[in-house]
């Protein structure tokens, strides 16, 4: 018999998420802050909950994927004076939460805490892969915590993801997230100052991808983000206002370990300036929106 599966955040990666456990045959229920974007997933099969509480007391597994630190203790813990709204009130012993949210390994431990008392398994497990990951079920789980546990949900996880990292305890999962995010954003964002380097020169930008891409330079990102750059269109993937989110925890983190990021803190400085200056929700390669602006200064 397949586990009932409860679903907390129907954003980017939740909703397709979603179709896919519904595809394998996994009872799903579903809670989102805007009730409209369960529309689809209820109409597939999944049963609404008017609370993540609700979601939770119906199911074995519970994901939750949500766009920040603050999100996340809402849905698990329930906003100040509501803990009866969270998760974790209608959490049974020995069900088992999943946060696939990016956030910082403190609350990671933190959340493990809370469920280690209540007699329910933890695990982080924050993904990457992007939307077309999501879509094709071919997600890559970063994940702390324990190897029964992992080994318990894996015939759920398997439904949505192609990869799973077990790094270590309860946090490890996150501290990787943010390590690798810190990674893509500063590849992307290097990708941009080269381009806004030999475009001011005289030399083309689509001249100087076509040879990145036949170098030692080629990327599996930059083979996503580059069109979009040459373009100057930037549908979110993977949005920019999540990225800069991401960065900031990452050095947050570093400040915590005495590790000093000198070009991290310069692409937070960036990835902040477009953020403030977009007025849509664009993907992260609009970085590039900073450093085309340079070029043309």
């Amino acid at each position: 018999m397949k586990s009932n599966v409860g679903l907390i955040g129907l954003g980017l990666m939740g909703r397709p998420m979603g179709r896919n456990w519904l595809r394998a045959g996994f009872p799903l229920t579903v809670w989102n802050r805007t009730k409209s974007r369960a529309d689809e997933l209820v109409q597939a099969g999944a049963k609404w909950a008017a609370s993540p509480r609700e979601v939770a007391a119906q199911s074995d597994v519970v994901v939750t994927i949500v766009s920040d630190p603050p999100a996340v203790e809402e849905v698990v813990f329930g906003p100040s004076g509501k803990s009866d709204f969270g998760a974790l009130a209608g959490m049974k012993a020995g069900s088992t939460l999943i946060d696939s949210s990016t956030v910082s390994p403190e609350l990671a431990r933190r959340i493990g805490a809370a469920c280690a008392e209540r007699g329910i398994d933890f695990l982080d497990a924050p993904v990457t892969g992007g939307t077309w990951g999501a879509e094709k079920g071919e997600l890559i789980f970063m994940v702390g915590g324990k190897t029964g546990v992992l080994d318990h949900v894996k015939p759920v996880l398997e439904a949505v993801g192609k990869r799973f990292f077990l790094l270590g305890p309860n946090g490890a999962g996150q501290t990787v997230k943010l390590g690798m995010n810190l990674l893509l954003a500063l590849e992307v964002d290097a990708l941009a100052e080269s381009l806004a380097l030999v475009t001011a020169a005289g030399v083309t930008a689509e001249q100087m991808v076509e040879v990145i891409q036949s170098s030692m330079g080629r990327s599996p990102l930059l083979d996503v983000k580059a069109p979009l750059i040459l373009k100057n269109e930037f549908p979110a993937s993977f949005p920019l206002r999540l990225m800069h989110k991401d960065v900031r925890l990452a050095l947050e983190m570093a400040r915590k370990c005495g590790v000093v990021l000198p070009a991290g803190s310069a692409a937070y400085g960036t990835y902040s300036t477009v953020k403030e200056s977009s007025p849509d929700d664009p993907d992260f390669s609009a970085i590039a929106r900073f450093w085309r602006k340079a070029a043309h200064a």
